[in-house]
């Protein structure tokens, strides 16, 4: 049975604050504690279902690393939602935050949903970002705040789902051509892949970084 939309996620925020390991959490249900760091984008795809239809997640890992922007900032076209990402224990990621939400409404070239994620909620004792302070930020800039743990999927498929729901009203309500989100073939960017991969014509030559992107310490 084919879908009816097909949206395009990006997920962004700084490196390390856990984006590979929340696509591995909602594509896969398992976490890797260690996971090797993003180089350009990596790739996955999930079908949920809203209001008895079928939509494809098509959703786009960026890497966090400034030397990788120029590279990822192809990719926000044609998305439709964003999880801006931080580490709940790393306030420099929650500072950071301003600038990539400014750097997906610069160019996105359609209409897009972002929603501001908290990760790592379940190192609470290590907390640096107050759940007070972070909804305030989103609520000053239009956005639902949600607070994740890749380790433990609290509030993962939540994230993920939400910002379907909010997309898919906004396609019906028509503030979203729905010929953009139709699923049918398109080339560069938003080319459709299987599975959850690295996408090798944006990805860097060379190997991962040894030792990998820590996603719960």
């Amino acid at each position: 049975m084919a879908t009816a939309y097909t949206f395009k996620y990006i997920l962004i925020g700084d490196s390390g604050v856990g984006k590979s390991c929340l696509l591995l959490q909602f594509t896969d249900k398992r976490f890797e504690g260690v996971h090797d760091i993003t180089i350009g984008v990596e790739f996955g795809a999930r079908i949920i279902t809203i209001e008895n239809q079928e939509v494809k997640l098509q959703i786009w890992d960026t890497a966090g690393q400034e030397s990788f922007r120029s590279i990822t900032r192809s990719y926000y076209r044609g998305a439709v939602g964003a999880l801006l990402v931080f580490d709940v224990t790393r306030r420099d990621t929650f500072d950071h935050v301003t600038t990539w939400l400014e750097d997906a409404r610069t160019n996105c070239n359609t209409p897009i949903t972002v929603m501001l994620v908290g990760n790592k909620c379940d190192l609470e004792n290590r907390r640096q970002v107050s759940r007070d302070e972070a909804q305030a930020f989103a609520a000053s800039k239009g956005l639902v705040y949600l607070e994740t743990s890749a380790k433990t999927s609290a509030n993962v498929d939540e994230a993920f789902i939400k910002t379907a729901q909010t997309v898919y009203t906004r396609v019906r309500n028509g503030e979203i051509d729905a010929g953009l989100v139709s699923g049918k073939p398109t080339t560069g960017a938003n080319r459709q892949g299987a599975g959850a991969k690295t996408a090798g014509a944006a990805a860097a030559p060379g190997k991962k970084p040894a030792g990998g992107c820590p996603c719960s310490n």
